[in-house]
């Protein structure tokens, strides 16, 4: 029996055309780049190892950021207090000794009575920090006061003002005194003067039966806050004061002045 070739040869499956190799190629290369179950816990392992310390870094910062708000605005208060006391004691004009002449003004420490104040102040003073304006035309000589008052709220606590009166040529029983919130929560403040060998807690140079009419050398301030009793640790202040007179005694000329 005579076979032909054909006959006998193995059918070889048709070539793929270009469409189905490329769809292939495509299964082919999605499933090679799959991950499998082990890499993924892995994945979200490190992942999340990686948030929990960058949550706490940013808390850790949030926090830090909020105690030094905190400090700062604690300290500014007291900052801003101490720049004015050291500003108007800096800016003293010279004594009036008794008389009342202008350009002028007493300086006097130690629980004085202040006209206008319904309280007993630290210090009065007369000094030149005032600014000019139109809505405030007088000298920038104006005198100020430091004390004591009972909070408006019922803490029980004690703040401390500063009093300024502008209008010094004024003929009144009751000036007009602008109050000046300037520190919350003052145990105590107080002023002392010191005449070159020693501190005095009382000054009057309005009173020519004395012998400290004249300014003193320096002025230190002791403020102590409530709830630190310890009295060894107040705040401290000194400021030198540069005005002087020549004299400390009242001078009459021919006419009387």
């Amino acid at each position: 029996m005579n076979l032909r070739r054909t006959d006998c040869e193995w059918r070889t499956p048709p070539a793929p055309t270009g469409g189905a190799v490329a769809a292939f190629a495509l299964r082919a290369a999605r499933f090679s780049r799959a991950f499998t179950l082990v890499e993924m816990i892995l994945a979200i392992g490190v992942a999340a190892i990686v948030l929990i310390a960058v949550n706490a870094v940013l808390f850790t910062t949030l926090h830090l950021r909020e105690v030094a708000t905190n400090a700062v605005d604690a300290a500014t208060p007291l900052d801003q207090t101490v720049a004015f006391l050291r500003r108007d004691l800096q800016c003293l004009v010279p004594p009036t000794n008794g008389t009342s002449k202008f350009l002028s003004g007493s300086f006097r420490t130690g629980q004085v009575n202040s006209l206008g104040v319904p309280e007993p102040v630290a210090i009065e003073m007369f000094t030149a920090t005032a600014a000019l304006s139109q809505s405030a035309p007088w000298a920038d000589i104006q005198r100020v006061s430091y004390e004591l008052k009972n909070a408006t709220d019922a803490s029980g606590r004690r703040d401390l003002y500063r009093s300024v009166t502008r209008n010094l040529l004024a003929i009144s029983a009751t000036p007009e005194v602008a109050d000046q919130l300037m520190l919350s929560g003052v145990e105590s403040i107080k002023f002392m003067g010191f005449d070159g060998s020693r501190w005095q807690d009382k000054w009057d140079t309005s009173d020519v039966s004395t012998l400290n009419t004249n300014l003193p050398l320096a002025v230190r301030v002791e403020i102590l806050l409530a709830g630190n009793l310890n009295a060894t640790d107040p705040i401290q202040l000194v400021v030198p004061i540069d005005a002087q007179s020549r004299t400390n005694m009242v001078l009459a000329s021919a006419t009387g002045n």
